[in-house]
């Protein structure tokens, strides 16, 4: 193989594909995606499909809102069904400073558009029935979020992309990106060379190894998180909301029948395992016997791991590097990213074009960790 294009992006996940999508649908020919497996075989597929605009950054509330906007149309302009279930995002405050920081991002919030509000304890559970009010203060809540799945977001920005000429290659693998000085000559891989002028770096967990290609520090650590799907529940209430007991990190949201869970891990080390394992689930199990005691009786029928690509605040990278010139990155999303998707694309292909994006993202920089201005969220599951 010889190719030669305009553009190469490296990912076909949410970000690769989205970022194709709207390249292609803005005239941008001789696109090429590259994708070391199937489409969204990374991160995205593992991901639980929460999409939101709570956030504590407005940055991130604006790229919420935008992408939450992009899924709810997503059937009419794209063609497939996502599965979007807009039954809200809900916050369990246990602390009197979690409390204050979520008031304060509703505020933010709702000055940007966002319907979110703070709900007693009692509002808390008739919205999530299986939760318990033990010790709850609290709770946040926006309508608007949900969740959707995953995938087909992925297939579906694939095959628009695709019928505007954008060239797909998956089961390749970038082995390198060769520069003439500053500038980008060509990237290689698995299946041979493509000249190109501009690489777009939207691999995820694994952008640090295709950012040092192009000498580029991209500051982004694999690290595992685990998923469990139960039984079904009888008389699950098909408005139940993601429900996210913020002290523990403890989710659940309706899956199918039955329910989708999770939970960070304190004890993993950074890294590319994806089997699972059950050293986490006497930690998950103290969660619910605390927060929602009703799931503990619930038979785990499947579950499985994907990769968190963190970075050091835990907030994106999104940009482009100064050297070399055209090397362009989206990553970092630290959990985020599947939900952020449909703006970044929009981000990066006017970055691309020299356009102002809606948003100025340059406080997402990779460099903001070299000048010592990192940008925290608050507000992580």
């Amino acid at each position: 193989m010889n190719l030669r294009a305009e553009a190469v992006i490296v990912g076909g996940g949410v970000m690769g594909t989205s970022i194709a999508y709207h390249l292609a649908c803005a005239g941008v020919r001789d696109v090429v995606l590259v994708e070391r497996d199937e489409l969204a075989a990374g991160s995205t597929s593992k991901a639980a499909g929460g999409v939101r605009a709570q956030f504590s950054d407005e940055l991130n509330i604006r790229l919420g809102a935008r992408s939450l906007e992009a899924f709810a149309r997503f059937g009419e302009e794209i063609g497939y069904d996502i599965g979007l279930h807009r039954v809200g995002y809900l916050f369990l405050l246990s602390t009197p400073e979690d409390v204050a920081s979520f008031e304060a991002g509703v505020r933010l919030q709702n000055s940007l558009g966002v319907p979110s509000r703070m709900l007693t304890p009692e509002e808390a559970r008739r919205l999530s029935p299986l939760i318990s009010t033990d010790g709850l203060l609290a709770a946040a809540y926006s309508p608007d979020d949900g969740h959707c799945t995953p995938e087909s977001v992925v297939h579906g920005y694939a095959a628009v992309a695709r019928a505007h000429g954008v060239r797909i290659l998956r089961h390749t693998e970038v082995t390198g990106i060769e520069r003439d000085g500053t500038t980008i000559t060509a990237v290689t891989t698995t299946l041979g060379r493509i000249a190109t002028g501009t690489v777009i770096c939207a691999a995820g967990a694994w952008s640090k190894a295709v950012g040092a290609m192009a000498g580029v520090d991209l500051p982004v650590q694999p690290l595992r998180r685990q998923i469990a799907v139960t039984e079904p529940v009888p008389g699950l209430p098909p408005t139940l909301p993601m429900t996210i007991d913020f002290t523990t990190s403890l989710y659940f949201h309706g899956e199918g029948p039955g329910l989708l869970l999770g939970m960070s891990d304190p004890d993993e080390t950074p890294g590319f395992a994806t089997d699972t394992h059950d050293r986490w689930i006497p930690r998950l199990y103290e969660a619910m016997e605390r927060r929602a005691p009703a799931l503990t009786d619930l038979r785990r029928t499947g579950g499985w791991a994907g990769l968190y690509e963190n970075t050091p605040d835990h907030n994106a990278l999104i940009g482009e590097a100064a050297t070399p010139s055209r090397f362009l990155y989206a990553t970092g999303f630290s959990g985020h990213g599947f939900l952020q998707g449909p703006a970044v694309g929009e981000v990066v292909r006017d970055l691309y074009l020299g356009r102002v994006p809606f948003l100025d993202v340059r406080p997402l920089s990779a460099g903001r960790f070299a000048a010592d201005a990192p940008r925290p969220e608050v507000n992580l599951v």
